[in-house]
C-alpha cells in the first residue's frame, strides 16, 4: 500500500512510499530513522498524534519533524551575535 511520507529533517521532502500492510507507525519510523531517535521527532499521521501501535492505512499522511535542531543550543545559551551581548537562557549576561 502507499502512504505520503513527509520528512521535515534537513532539506525536507515529501513522496509517496510503498509499505507492507499491517505496518505500525513505530515500525515505519524505525525503518526511516536509521541514525535518529524517535523521541527527537514530532511524529504525526494525518496531522494528528497517534499511539506507537497505530496501523498505517492506505493514503495516510505521515510527517516526521525534528524537535531538536543542531546548532540551536549555542544560540539558546547566549552566544554573541553581531558584536552585541546577549543574555543566556537563565537571564545572566553571556560571557564573551
Amino acid at each position: 500500500m502507499k502512504i505520503l511520507y513527509i520528512n521535515n529533517d534537513g532539506g525536507g521532502f515529501a513522496d509517496y512510499v510503498s509499505i507492507e500492510s499491517e505496518t505500525t507507525i513505530s515500525q515505519f519510523v524505525d525503518q526511516r530513522l536509521k541514525h535518529g531517535i524517535a523521541a527527537d521527532y514530532l511524529i504525526r499521521v494525518n496531522r494528528q498524534p497517534v499511539s506507537r501501535d497505530y496501523l498505517l492505512q492506505e493514503g495516510d499522511r505521515v510527517s516526521l519533524t525534528p524537535t531538536k535542531i543542531e546548532g540551536a543550543l549555542e544560540e539558546c545559551l547566549g552566544q554573541s551575535h553581531g558584536g552585541r551581548k546577549t543574555e543566556s537562557v537563565w537571564g545572566a549576561p553571556a560571557e564573551r
